[in-house]
């Protein structure tokens, strides 16, 4: 008989293997945006896009970076909202964990309608809406029974994930040189870099565009600090997630799309027509490439949807530990399973996918803008966090700085200075320019709501607080 999960202060159980965080962690930066989104960067900024992604990917490095070193050590469910919540005060905790919890549960009806329209196409007697429900009912029940169905449900569908892209770059890679056997495209090394009005046929300032492009592709990689908490051994898992993901970005982001942009001339119409991957998949001759990449794509769909809906429950989970929401989303099952913050997260979910379907114009695109722009605004309080944690975790407890942030605290600042150019770049480019100012109206008035809620409630509750001294006991004994 298999040993039972270990129980854990909180509640949750210690119910995910270590193949269950290593493939999470991998398939954490592999998104569908990766596959359906990457043709526009390519049409604005040509083979320069491989500049945009590598800029990107070294902002994404520095912060897993900078969370890794907090996370590993004291892993927890509420992750940089637990942090920001010791290090900046309660109204950063709440606020930022809010924000994301909103942002993953609006990308739980992006992702639910997106796969519908997949499965729409293959048995279309079920309508579109049956099919977001279908999926979106099937993986809240997979999450409901405990958490390490969730950790298998994302074992195969990041599998899938991963083995297609190391296929992709493997045959893609071969036919680039024309070592192929079979394949229809002749190969023309690495000229496809240079031969259509250059490496940068748009200019420089295309680059910049491309990083607008790609950026919120890359949103996910820190869901693996927070399913560390459930792991059999967290402070291992979040180390090797977080030197992990060099080689990680490196490979699935830069590698398929070098391969892309070699494979074919950037300015090709097919890539524009049917999507940059199955453009490239055609040009070898791969048969129904098609339908191929609607399979990987359904697949990175069905894995975004089965993580967010992990994620916003967890961050829901732990506001509800700290008092920061309904005392019922603390509670957990006798399967260690946050029941309440997960129904909580999946009806909000539901009312988002039904808002897609009435008002796709109007509400749903204002639910979109106005979180479009939360990853920075993570990514930039992750960075402030760690500017301050690291003192506390020195004073308290060095022992439990094992991962530690490279150059602190100069590579931090550049971080920070990295991700504020972003910000207020975007606010120069049309679509950019309202997802910044929706989204920055959206954090102010849940700045305001944390800030009138602190004053008005006075200190954080008893029980609250030493709920949140268990999140941090690891660094504070």
């Amino acid at each position: 008989m298999s040993a039972q999960p270990a129980t854990s202060p909180d509640g949750l159980k210690a119910g995910l293997k270590n193949r269950h965080l290593s493939m999470i962690a991998i398939g954490g930066v592999i998104g569908a945006g990766l596959f359906v989104g990457s043709s526009a960067g390519i049409a604005k900024a040509g083979p320069g896009i491989l500049v945009s992604y590598a800029l990107v990917g070294l902002m994404v490095v520095l912060v897993m970076r900078m969370l890794g070193e907090m996370a590993a050590a004291n892993p927890t469910s509420g992750s940089f909202s637990a942090y920001a919540d010791r290090a900046l005060g309660r109204w950063a905790g709440f606020s930022i964990g809010w924000l994301y919890w909103f942002f993953w549960v609006v990308v739980l009806a992006v992702e639910a309608t997106a796969g519908a329209k997949i499965l729409e196409e293959w048995w279309p007697a079920v309508p579109q809406w049956g099919w977001a429900l279908i999926v979106m009912v099937v993986l809240t029940a997979a999450n409901l029974v405990s958490v390490s169905s969730y950790g298998e449900f994302e074992f195969w569908f990041a599998g899938i994930k991963v083995v297609a892209i190391a296929a992709f770059i493997v045959i893609g890679g071969l036919a680039v040189f024309g070592l192929l056997p079979g394949s229809e495209n002749e190969g023309a090394g690495l000229a496809h870099l240079t031969d259509h009005s250059g490496f940068l046929p748009n200019g420089p300032g295309a680059i910049l565009t491309g990083v607008l492009l790609v950026v919120f592709s890359f949103m996910g990689s820190e869901i693996v600090t927070l399913a560390a908490g459930e792991s059999e051994d967290p402070e291992r898992a979040v180390s090797k997630a977080t030197n992990s993901v060099i080689w990680r970005i490196a490979v699935f982001y830069l590698g398929s799309i070098f391969v892309v942009v070699t494979l074919l001339p950037w300015d090709s119409k097919s890539i524009a027509k049917n999507g940059s991957y199955v453009a490239a998949l055609d040009s070898i001759g791969i048969p129904h490439a098609g339908q191929v990449m609607n399979v990987i794509v359904l697949t990175a769909v069905l894995s975004c949807l089965n993580s967010g809906l992990y994620t916003a429950s967890r961050m829901a989970f732990s506001l509800g530990q700290r008092g920061d929401a309904p005392a019922a989303f603390a509670r957990t099952t006798a399967r260690g399973v946050p029941q309440a913050a997960i129904l909580g997260s999946v009806v909000f979910g539901f009312v988002a996918v039904w808002f897609n379907y009435q008002w796709p114009d109007t509400v749903f695109e204002f639910l979109l803008n106005s979180s479009g722009a939360v990853a920075l605004f993570v990514w930039l309080v992750i960075c402030f966090t760690q500017l301050r944690m690291r003192g506390i975790i020195l004073r308290e407890n060095p022992d439990k700085l094992v991962v530690r942030m490279w150059g602190f605290p100069y590579l931090t600042w550049a971080t920070i200075g990295m991700i504020l150019f972003v910000l207020v770049y975007m606010l120069t480019d049309d679509a950019g320019r309202e997802q910044v100012l929706l989204s920055t109206l959206a954090a102010a008035l849940v700045v305001g709501i944390a800030l009138v809620r602190d004053k008005v409630a006075g200190p954080k509750p008893v029980a609250a607080a030493q709920t949140s001294s268990k999140e941090s006991e690891s660094v504070s004994r």
